[in-house]
């Protein structure tokens, strides 16, 4: 195929040249991508919760249980499984630590937090491609949807996994258009064909969905394939890997691989055909603005004055649902606190009286640094939840949010790392700003960066000095010691997390309001355009729309050589042996 790699290699060529002038941002960003080096094809295995994907992965590196499977779908990980001499895992933390795994499944199923999971496996499939697992997407769980999407970024070609229980949804209907704006190559499989005798018409099913839906995939292949008949064919009944169907989809992932730069260079283009697409709609817009209609002018003010409209009501609501999440969320998470300060003052005040006051200092310091680390963990998880949940309960899951908040929140704190030191008890809060947590926007290409960082508390040493002249051996003053230290502690935390939800809510508000405000920029760009061209004469109406006629064939001709050239691409994609038999039963 030494002639579809020039005709992709050429397409992504004059593509780039083109955005140069035209957008030069939009051509640094595809710049980047092309110059990205394939070290191996990485196939991306996506689809809603519960239609077997992990089972799947194991059928085909023929390893059962090696991903886990029917388990709670708890996590934000997803899990890489690569090529290795032996088995072993990896976890990367939430702040980018490393780190071995000892149980897979602990891991997996969020028991223990990480954002990425990395399996080597001596598995024959994986000397070609690597294979990533991810959450489960669609309608159950939008959170699940963009850990899906932030790991399709990393594909060389998409493996859709749908099961013959009934057609495709609608939520897996979006996020297959949201998952391949980015990458070309997609390859179906339907699952538990075994359990679903009717699997043949589900199959003919999703592709008139398909067909209705995304035509872009009408044609594409469907694997049928049991990952259950696959397992059992490993227990010494070999009769059922031909049922099992698993086969013909390996050998067309080991094809897939072997044209990875052909589908990297296909990747590039599909990539560059949103930016396209979009300069030739702006260039639109300014030829029927530079027509000087009453009706477009009427209709542009429209749009604004129900989008202005739609700002105020949706900030209303917006505002009343973050006030809500996030009292309640406060009221939690403080109530959490007083729990576990409570019980550490019995702990610990039981111990004085049965042991003494020996270490006490420094049994205090260590359990309030466990302290500010469990509040810490659970104010990144809450905070997660209320920002997911806020975006696509206000519809932003389908808005790009490029906007970023700074990660220093607005109450003036100085510096990357702010210490609180407080007397009475000794006591040091350390509330670190230089960490924020980052949350893919729904659906969007860019991020919203939430204003939180971890929180470290211990005993300063001003609380040494104060125990060694008020306590010593004397347990009363060592209980007095005790409460007034742990008082303090709850009270700074206290403080601290109600300051760290008015920081979340001020950073949901201006990103909720960044995004609407941005279309009211478009729009009133589009009406100065109107305006522009009705203050002019016939003649300048005629050379401002000859240049945007000009701009938009531009952007036609450069968009009209990338559908070319992408559907040729399509021949990469391999299609089952049988695929024509089956179509015919």
């Amino acid at each position: 195929m030494q002639d579809l790699t020039v005709v992709l290699d050429t397409a992504v060529r004059d593509t780039l040249a083109y955005l140069r002038t035209a957008d030069p941002d939009a051509a640094a960003d595809l710049a980047e991508l092309r110059r990205a080096h394939l070290v191996r094809p990485s196939v991306v295995v996506v689809g809603e919760t519960k239609r077997g994907k992990s089972s799947l992965i194991n059928a085909l590196l023929g390893v059962p249980g090696l991903s886990p499977v029917d388990a709670a779908v708890t996590t934000a990980a997803y899990l890489d499984f690569v090529p290795g001499d032996t088995f072993a895992a990896r976890a990367w933390l939430p702040d980018g630590a490393e780190v071995p795994v000892d149980d897979l499944n602990e891991w997996a199923t969020g028991k223990r937090r990480a954002r990425r999971i990395e399996v080597t496996h001596p598995a024959p499939l994986l000397r070609y491609l690597s294979l990533l697992d991810t959450p489960g997407a669609g309608g159950l769980d939008p959170a699940h949807a963009t850990i899906a999407l932030a790991a399709v970024r990393r594909a060389t070609a998409l493996l859709f996994v749908a099961d013959a229980s009934a057609p495709l949804s609608k939520p897996e209907l979006d996020f297959l258009a949201a998952a391949t704006e980015r990458v070309d190559a997609v390859v179906f499989a339907l699952t538990k064909i075994d359990a679903y005798p009717q699997w043949r018409t589900i199959a003919a099913d999703n592709r008139e969905l398909l067909q209705a839906h995304a035509p872009r995939f009408a044609a594409a292949p469907w694997f049928p394939v049991s990952a259950r008949l696959a397992e059992l064919a490993l227990d010494d009944l070999p009769e059922l890997v031909e049922e099992s169907r698993i086969t013909p989809l390996q050998h067309a992932l080991v094809e897939l691989a072997g044209r990875g730069h052909q589908l990297r260079l296909a990747n590039v283009l599909r990539a560059a055909r949103g930016d396209l697409a979009r300069l030739q709609d702006n260039a639109e817009a300014r030829v029927r603005a530079a027509t000087a209609d009453a009706g477009g002018q009427a209709e542009a003010r429209a749009e604004r004055g129900a989008l202005a409209a739609r700002k105020r009501t949706e900030s209303r609501q917006a505002t009343l649902r973050l006030a809500t999440e996030i009292q309640r969320a406060r009221v939690a998470t403080v109530g959490h606190l007083r729990t576990r300060i409570g019980e550490i003052q019995h702990e610990l005040s039981e111990k004085i009286d049965t042991s003494g006051t020996g270490g006490l200092p420094d049994d205090v310091d260590t359990r309030l640094q466990a302290i500010a680390a469990d509040v810490s963990e659970r104010l990144e998880d809450t905070s997660r939840r209320i920002a997911e949940q806020i975006l696509v309960d206000t519809d932003l899951s389908t808005v790009s949010l490029r906007h970023a908040v700074t990660t220093v929140p607005p109450r003036g704190a100085a510096g990357d790392n702010v210490l609180i030191a407080l007397s009475a008890g000794g006591i040091a809060l350390v509330a670190g700003r230089g960490a924020a947590l980052g949350i893919a926007a729904l659906g969007g290409a860019g991020g919203l960066l939430l204003p939180f960082a971890g929180i470290g508390l211990g005993l300063a040493a001003g609380g040494y000095v104060l125990y060694r002249r008020k306590v010593h051996n004397d347990r009363r003053q060592a209980q007095t010691w005790l409460r007034d230290v742990l008082a303090e502690a709850r009270a700074a935390l206290t403080d601290e997390i109600s300051q760290r939800f008015t920081d979340l809510q001020y950073s949901l508000s201006v990103a909720l309001d960044d995004t609407i405000e941005r279309r009211l920029r478009e729009i009133d760009a589009q009406i100065a355009e109107i305006d522009a061209a009705a203050a002019e004469d016939a003649a300048g109406r005629a050379r401002r729309r000859a240049a945007a006629q000009q701009e938009r064939d531009a952007a036609a001709t450069r968009l009209r050589q990338a559908d070319e050239a992408l559907l040729r691409a399509r021949a990469l994609t391999p299609a089952p042996i049988d695929d024509d038999r089956e179509t015919r039963r």
